[in-house]
Order: C-alpha cells, then sequence, then structure tokens
C-alpha cells in the first residue's frame, strides 16, 4: 500500500508536469519600462507555472526609451519592449528602415502618483497647479512656504526617475507640457532607489507610478490631488482613463515584433497568455485594468497570427 500510495504521488506529480506544457520549447526575451516591470514580471512567472515549463521568460527593466533601443534591431534583440508611453514617430521611422512589423498591446492604465516623506502632515491634498509649480523651473517654488501659507519654512527636495523611464517623459511632455523641471531635481534610473531616497527625507517630494507607492505604502504617502472638483486619492477605482483622476492617467503598453512572433511560437503564445491574463495580474501588481473589450481585441488579433502561422506551416510541409 505504502509503495502503490508512492507510485501515484511520483505519476501524479509527472502528470502535472506535462499537463503544464503543450511541448513549446525556448526562450521570450522583454526589456523596458520599469514602470511596466511588476505586471509583466508577474505574468512571465505564471505563464512558466501554470502553462509552460519549458519556456524561460527573461524580464528585464532597463526604462522605456533604452529599451526601444534593445528592441528595434533587425537581427536578435529584445522580444517584446514594455513601455510606459506610446512609441515615438522616430523609433516607428527606425523600425520602418528596419523592416520590423510592430504591434502595440495596451496591458493596464497608470497613474502617475505624487508621494511624500511620511513625515510630511501639510502637503496631504495639493492643487494640480501647485504640483505643477513645485517641479517647474519657472514656477518659483524652492521652499514648501512658497507653495502655500502655512506650509513648512523649508526647502523642496524633488525626486523623479531619470530620461530613460517612459514616466519621466510622460511627465515631462504632458503635466509639464515640456517645460524646464527645477534644476536641482534628483533623477535616478532605479524605482527603489527613489522610494529609499523619498522615505528618508522629510521635505521630499516625488513622482512615479501607482504601482511603486501600493507596494511602499508603508514607507510613503500619496498626495491627493484637486483637479478643480475636489481631491482625489490615486487608487485602481479612480485611475481609470475617464476617472476622477483621469489628468495623471496613461495607458501602459509592451510591444511585440510580429516578425519573431511568426517565426517562434512561444513568443507568440506567451503574448496571447499576457493578454488573456492581464486584467488579473494589473489589479495584483497596482494596475486599473484595461477594458475587457480591448484586450480580448488584443487576443483575437494575436490568435489570427497564430491561425496564419498554422496556415504557412501546414503549407510549407
Amino acid at each position: 500500500m505504502i509503495f502503490l500510495s508512492m507510485l501515484f504521488v511520483f505519476l501524479t506529480a509527472c502528470g502535472g508536469d506535462e499537463g503544464n506544457s503543450t511541448g513549446l520549447e525556448g526562450s521570450v526575451v522583454i526589456d523596458g519600462s520599469g514602470t511596466v516591470y511588476p505586471l509583466m514580471a508577474r505574468l512571465a512567472e505564471d505563464y512558466m507555472v501554470n502553462k509552460e515549463i519549458n519556456v524561460s521568460v527573461e524580464v528585464s527593466r532597463s526604462g522605456t526609451s533604452a529599451g526601444f533601443k534593445k528592441f528595434l534591431v533587425q537581427d536578435g534583440g529584445t522580444d517584446f519592449n514594455d513601455a510606459s508611453r506610446s512609441i515615438k514617430e522616430e523609433e516607428l521611422a527606425e523600425a520602418e528602415k528596419l523592416g520590423l512589423s510592430v504591434k502595440e498591446l495596451k496591458v493596464a492604465l497608470d497613474g502617475i502618483t505624487i508621494v511624500t516623506n511620511k513625515e510630511n502632515d501639510w502637503a496631504t491634498e495639493l492643487t494640480h497647479q501647485e504640483v505643477i509649480d513645485i517641479f517647474l523651473a519657472s514656477g518659483g517654488k524652492k521652499k514648501w512656504s512658497d507653495v502655500r501659507e502655512g506650509f513648512p519654512d523649508e526647502p523642496i527636495k524633488t525626486y523623479g526617475p531619470n530620461e530613460n523611464h517612459g514616466t519621466y517623459e510622460f511627465f515631462w511632455e504632458t503635466i509639464l507640457e515640456e517645460q524646464d523641471l527645477v534644476d536641482d531635481i534628483n533623477l535616478q534610473q532605479d524605482y527603489a532607489t527613489l522610494v529609499d531616497l523619498v522615505s528618508k527625507q522629510k521635505n521630499a517630494i516625488g513622482f512615479f507610478g501607482y504601482g511603486y507607492y501600493e507596494s511602499n505604502k508603508d514607507k510613503l504617502n500619496a498626495v491627493k490631488i484637486d483637479f478643480g472638483n475636489g481631491p482625489v486619492e490615486p487608487t485602481l477605482e479612480t485611475i481609470k482613463e475617464d476617472g476622477a483622476y483621469a489628468p495623471f492617467t496613461r495607458p501602459v503598453f509592451t510591444y511585440l515584433k510580429e516578425g519573431v512572433a511568426k517565426e517562434e511560437p512561444q513568443v507568440l503564445d506567451f503574448a496571447i497568455y499576457a493578454m488573456k491574463n492581464a486584467g488579473t495580474a494589473a489589479q495584483k501588481t497596482g494596475f486599473a485594468p484595461v477594458p475587457e473589450k480591448e484586450l480580448q481585441a488584443s487576443v483575437e488579433y494575436l490568435e489570427g497570427l497564430k491561425s496564419v502561422n498554422g496556415e504557412e506551416n501546414s503549407s510549407n510541409k
């Protein structure tokens, strides 16, 4: 009986492994946005555990712009580039020059979150304009007392992600309308470093995606923003394209090389899995989900590529 029980456990374990694989092998290489990283890393882990145990999915986070440089390579390069902004015209032009067909996949919605130190008990709410003036070179807000009467007569220490990140570009282009940031802002490559710096500086204020605040609530405050109709707290409920936090809300993406997806079945399979599960993974990693209709449209598009590949493979045999 003991032998049979052990044999049953062994066979069940083996059967489980087989159930988690359809025979796909190989690797999937992803780089890009540090903001999107937690979401894509979660999807990659789930895929390797629950879907394809023989496929290795590697996720890195060099930043949106740096990631596109690794992605836009004719032979080799990454298979996906995560991005916290849309691809730029010059990047599309480079893709066309290289003969690359690039597919944009919207994976979630994020909210730019203004964070302060836990000891900051004065700037719990700021107006949209006050946020702009604090980070704007021409805003003239050197001390907290310059922002609002009653705030401390202490110097403001500003922080944010550096130019490699789509979050920086969104903040500069959309929120500051391409005006210069304050000269002494401390810009960092690593988001964990930003969290650490703001958490240790009483007069600090910084910005990054909601997910990094969500996972560091014990170290930081999230500032409520008044866009004209009262203060709004960034939450998964308010961070929507038509939500109360909409002025600071943005879509985030992953970009796929269609040519690679047609040649490497594991790449296409992961893309389909990611879009089928993006909504659930988004909410688990601090993002608001994209409407199901949009995700389903992406899945159907990718499934169409799979069908075309199947027909091509059959005709080549």
